[in-house]
């Protein structure tokens, strides 16, 4: 088993909510609440769940895009130290910057628009300040044709490509200082699906070629099951169950994840499926219910899940799941 190179444990994000003239703080919206997860060297972790569970505050917490509110963050560099960067300062957060990096979801918003394809991709190397003109000139030229890109494009503007080559020029910046991990915020949700395609197995090729390690976020339980080594489900800031990827799409434990998937279209009509929809919208992270956060849509529960907490408990070897009554069937 290849070593935790990312340790989160018991991490928190939250976000106070003001109002008034004053902007006093009348709540809290608990994006990220109580999260463990590891993410090993090498493999890529899904991440899947309803918009604003908390996928996408949780990849940036991680690598410190966005300050935890608690809890660790446990980092193990090339040396294998470990350290928490849950409390480092902007400057202890330089040395390790370049050994963490991000794709983001939409190739048009994430790139700035008055750039060209040379500074867009040379920036992360301008800013890490130990390389010539010469060598950024060279290492943008190798990015280019690793993802795909022809180096007679270099010079041009974001708006002369369409949105699968804006990706790839995304995925070359995230790749310009050699990370080891890289968190992927949905980089094929806005594309097309034969570009989607092309996308995903160009980041499993550079996964094999450079030894990267995903945080794969999406709400696509194909790709996910295509790309993922394990798979974690989340719901309402908390994570739910994680298992590797066949456990989960096999024998789901929780109720929630048995939802999602039988919410997955089937590509063979002859296959029947069970015919039942979660009700109910997800639940506000500004009010989270007291107990089992999806005991309000849940067709499985009983009195315990509306007063207890479950934990995140192994119910099957290297399979957790947050459940009172881990298995249970669902029913229409």
């Amino acid at each position: 088993m290849s070593k935790v190179i990312i340790n989160a444990v018991n991490l928190e994000k939250h976000f106070p909510i003001k109002k008034g003239f004053l902007k006093r703080e009348v709540g809290t919206v608990r994006a990220v609440d109580g999260v463990d997860i590891e993410i090993r060297s090498g493999e890529t972790y899904g991440l899947v769940g309803e918009s604003g569970c908390g996928k996408s505050t949780l990849g940036r917490t991680l690598i410190r895009a966005l300050p935890p509110t608690g809890g660790e963050i446990l980092y193990t560099d090339q040396d294998d130290s470990t350290v928490d960067i849950a409390g480092y300062d902007r400057v202890q957060l330089r040395a390790i910057r370049q050994d963490m990096q991000m794709i983001f979801q939409d190739p048009y918003s994430s790139l700035n628009p008055r750039m060209t394809v040379k500074d867009i991709i040379s920036e992360p190397l301008i800013c890490a300040e130990k390389f010539s003109s010469a060598e950024i000139r060279e290492n943008v030229e190798t990015l280019m044709d690793r993802v795909g890109l022809d180096v007679r494009y270099l010079e041009r503007y974001p708006h002369a490509f369409s949105g699968g080559q804006r990706q790839r020029i995304g995925v070359a910046r995230a790749l310009a200082l050699n990370p080891r991990f890289i968190v992927c915020d949905e980089p094929v949700s806005a594309l097309d699906v034969s570009i989607q395609a092309q996308i995903i197995n160009l980041l499993k090729e550079l996964q094999d070629s450079l030894g990267l390690s995903y945080l794969f976020i999406s709400h696509d339980l194909s790709v996910v099951q295509y790309i993922s080594t394990r798979v974690g489900v989340m719901y309402i800031g908390h994570l739910v169950e994680t298992a590797d990827t066949q456990s989960v799409f096999d024998n789901p434990q929780h109720p929630y994840t048995k939802a999602l998937l039988l919410a997955k279209p089937i590509a063979d009509p002859r296959k029947r499926k069970n015919n039942f929809v979660i009700s109910g919208e997800v639940g506000s992270p500004s009010n989270v219910p007291k107990g089992c956060r999806f005991c309000q849509r849940c067709p499985c529960k009983e009195d315990i899940c509306s007063e207890e907490v479950p934990e995140l408990r192994e119910v099957l070897p290297g399979h957790k799941t947050a459940c009172h009554f881990p298995g249970k069937e669902l029913t229409a």
